[in-house]
């Protein structure tokens, strides 16, 4: 080989290294699909936290694809669709109508869901400790925690016997349905309280329904959990401060804004047990291999501020239990 041939041969070598270098760097990006209720993040309902913790780097080594539906359920199986065409490696759900559509869309793609409040009642998986499929992730306890939020609402309305319960019919599933109802009756015999349960099927219901609860004349409100009341939470907590009715929500994202007080699932806690579901995943294992997780963390938030402007006094005990309280 000639001087003019091997220098021409070593420079089209050390231009190949780089590219296949880059080639062999894009090839390791993982790609992760979210799909969500909700209209957009919120500081405590974040994944790529968790991932950053296990060195998972949007725009290094992985990108995620966002897809949110704005409350619209309607939207979830077009989105669905969309991650699905994108072949992403995963997908991270963040409500059981939201994993439903995600199932429905592909029966590959690893999927792991979370605030899904039954999974086995939903039919997303055969069983919590052997999910089966494509399907693993986290539930909420979304009945088993109803007890509690009554009994928070019964301690600073202790004055009153009637109490509503805001509800979505149909966003939980039947069976998760069902059992959050009859959680919410046996608590209420048990703390002597007359329940009346008002249906809001859209936004758009939300003042229609605190009509209904000031005719009812009730002295305070249980909101259950539901993608929809969840986007509506706004509306729902300037609605209760008009009527001067004390709430207790199942997001503290609810108490951030104005409500009276949260007790729910610690959320960037969820998520963070998400992201190793999903570390997990990326490197070899199967979703029908990671039993669904119940939460074991929670937390109390209270909103001092609005129950002065309520006239009420929250008990100290309560005071000295709140994981956060604001003044």
């Amino acid at each position: 080989m000639d001087r003019r041939a091997f220098i021409s041969t070593l420079a089209g070598g050390l231009l190949a290294a780089p590219l296949a270098a880059q080639a062999q760097s894009a090839s390791k990006t993982a790609r992760i699909g979210f799909l969500s209720l909700s209209s957009g993040p919120t500081p405590t309902m974040d994944i790529s936290l968790g991932l950053r913790e296990l060195g998972w780097i949007e725009g290094q080594n992985i990108a995620v694809e966002y897809r949110w539906a704005a409350g619209r359920e309607d939207k979830l199986p077009a989105l669905a669709a969309e991650l699905v065409q994108l072949k992403v490696d995963v997908i991270v759900t963040s409500s059981g109508l939201a994993a439903q559509a995600a199932k429905r869309a592909t029966a590959t793609i690893p999927i792991v869901a979370t605030f899904v409040a039954d999974p086995v009642g939903a039919g997303l998986v055969a069983s919590l400790a052997r999910p089966g499929g494509n399907i693993t992730g986290l539930t909420t306890l979304a009945a088993g925690l109803v007890a509690k939020r009554l009994e928070l609402l019964k301690a600073v309305v202790s004055g009153s016997t009637r109490v509503a319960v805001l509800w979505q019919r149909g966003a939980l599933g039947e069976r998760a349905e069902r059992d959050m109802v009859e959680e919410t009756q046996v608590a209420g015999r048990t703390l002597r309280l007359q329940l009346r349960f008002v249906e809001a099927r859209r936004p758009d219901d939300v003042e229609q329904a605190f009509s209904a609860m000031k005719e009812a004349r009730v002295g305070g409100l249980l909101a259950f959990p539901s993608p929809m009341l969840f986007e509506a939470r706004r509306s729902i907590v300037a609605y209760a401060a008009k009527s001067r009715l004390p709430v207790v929500y199942p997001w503290r994202e609810a108490a951030s804004v104005g409500g009276l007080m949260s007790y729910s699932t610690n959320f960037p806690d969820m998520y963070r047990r998400a992201a190793t579901y999903v570390d997990k995943i990326l490197k070899g294992a199967k979703p029908a291999d990671l039993p669904f997780e119940q939460p074991t963390k929670f937390e109390l938030v209270i909103n001092l501020k609005t129950a002065k402007a309520l006239g009420l006094t929250i008990p100290q005990s309560l005071l000295q239990r709140a994981d956060q309280v604001i003044q």
